[in-house]
């Protein structure tokens, strides 16, 4: 896909909505001109109208698109230069010509709940609905999909103060690695020697980070250890990392400490009672399908039979809240699967249910190796199987309570998450909603710090790999003075204020 740009800066949102439309062909952008390619491609222009009275701060703006076959051009003029009017042009156009006309419209951001929070807080509930719908060709089932999300998050939301923040713990190592997976995680067999450095300074980097958070008098609000799979570690380093977690840090505003136990197969006994010993309140079991061979397609070493085994352990162990994460559009599965997945695992008892759409990102083994992506799910499917995962959990009692989106998602969807009532996992709310500080530890971690007193938010990012964490850990202990920084600085913009 080729994007040639003229007269204006607005790269980023065009290059997401050509994404949008060709999501399996990398963009290239240029400011040059040329022959038109063979390839997808957009041209998009904004200047001066000429021929017409020259009003001042009046603009034209002009796409030529093509799908490789046909080509299409439009235009249209407004008073003002700004990057809606550009990517409103281009989106309309690539609507007409391809036919396609994406449930989410045009809205490519990761956070599309949060837009709607923004909305509905300038303008009020209904105002602020019809300008989400209407201003990003939002249809109105997922508008409503994302009213329901706003309504569920409000009372964790409202319930935070100024000074809460949340942990997130990062074990980047999983069994084996998932074909459709593009995270950091690293496989055991080709890290196991990393395992018990990473583990022994991610540690330190925790002792580090209590430090910093009681010298600023924050108090924790939510703790989650995610991954990757927390679970490969041992049961005794699932103690002492939790056992950890717990002296250094003060607890007492803090009733919700998840680990994502993940893959089944790496599920026992003695963990789960290791992990129940040590406080944790919920847990995630994450089959993404109860269909073996769809399981053998993705790369899973676990059965259905695994998954049944460990929901039974989590009960057996005293678990109540339990999670688990399901995907759409996984290569060799259709509706009539998927809905039995979904009814599998409404019988099994799972307080939370995540629903998942396959996001192929290029370093995915699907994809860097050549995957046969023909396997993968047709759009229309992938939406009737979203669709029958909102009506059969609404029935069930569940409601809608975080939402995020990515790029190259199968059938351009979104990923939620369902809870039954009194079971809402705030950490999910928070990191979502971007409504609260969520200091991360680990590979990967990337610590987001919310100016209670702002929309301000600002990151410190760990570094991405387990040898690199490893290598340079000095750097992240001292990234963690950062914190301290930030936050004076958020403190002070609110004396100057008073």
């Amino acid at each position: 896909m080729l994007l040639r740009l003229s007269g204006h800066s607005f790269r980023y949102e065009c290059e997401n909505l050509c994404r949008l439309f060709f999501p399996y062909s990398p963009v290239r952008v240029t400011e040059e001109g040329g022959p038109e390619p063979n390839e997808p491609w957009a041209f998009t222009e904004v200047q001066t109208p000429s021929g017409i009275e020259k009003t001042p701060g009046t603009y034209l703006y002009k796409v030529k698109v093509s799908d490789g076959k046909s080509v299409l051009e439009r235009a249209h003029t407004a008073r003002l230069l700004e990057e809606y009017a550009m990517t409103n042009l281009l989106y309309t156009a690539f609507a007409e010509l391809t036919g396609y006309t994406p449930a989410w419209g045009m809205l490519t951001g990761i956070h599309p709940v949060k837009l709607l929070r923004q909305y509905c807080e300038d303008l009020g509930e209904q105002q602020g609905m019809e300008k989400f719908r209407s201003r990003g060709h939002v249809s109105e089932q997922k508008a409503d999909l994302a009213f329901r999300v706003l309504r569920a998050q409000n009372p964790a939301v409202t319930a935070l103060s100024e000074n809460d923040f949340s942990l997130y713990v990062s074990i980047p190592f999983c069994p084996t690695r998932c074909s459709y997976c593009s995270f950091v995680s690293q496989s055991v067999e080709q890290s196991k020697k990393l395992m018990e450095p990473y583990f022994d300074l991610l540690l330190l980097e925790l002792e580090k980070t209590a430090q910093v958070t009681k010298s600023l008098g924050l108090t924790l609000c939510t703790a989650y250890i995610g991954g990757g799979t927390p679970t490969t570690l041992s049961a005794e380093q699932l103690s002492r990392l939790c056992a950890k977690i717990k002296s250094e840090f003060d607890f007492s505003r803090c009733t919700e400490f998840t680990v994502e136990a993940g893959r089944p197969d790496t599920i026992d006994r003695e963990k789960l009672m290791a992990l129940k010993a040590a406080g944790v309140t919920r847990i995630s079991i994450n089959p993404q399908s109860l269909s073996d061979q769809v399981l053998r397609n993705i790369g899973r070493r676990h059965t259905v039979q695994d998954v049944l085994d460990a929901f039974e352990l989590a009960k057996q162990a005293g678990f109540q809240e339990i999670n688990a994460d399901l995907i759409v559009g996984l290569p060799g599965d259709n509706l009539s699967g998927f809905q039995k997945t979904l009814d599998g695992v409404i019988a099994l008892g799972a307080a939370n249910v995540t629903v998942h759409s396959l996001a192929l990102k290029r370093s995915a083994r699907l994809v860097s190796e050549g995957g046969d992506l023909s396997l993968h799910s047709k759009g229309e499917e992938t939406a009737a199987m979203v669709d029958y995962s909102i009506r059969r959990l609404t029935e069930e009692g569940y409601d809608p309570y975080y939402l995020y989106r990515q790029t190259r998602m199968a059938g351009n969807q979104e990923n939620t998450g369902w809870a039954k009532p009194g079971t809402v996992c705030r950490y999910n709310v928070y990191t979502m909603d971007e409504s609260n500080s969520v200091i991360a530890c680990g590979a990967g971690g990337v610590t987001k710090l919310k100016d209670p007193y702002s929309d301000r938010l600002e990151r410190i990012f760990n570094f991405k790999f387990p040898y690199e964490y490893i290598s340079r850990n000095a750097e992240i202990l001292e990234r963690k003075e950062k914190i301290i920084d930030l936050y004076e600085q958020f403190r002070q913009r609110l004396h100057e204020v008073h």
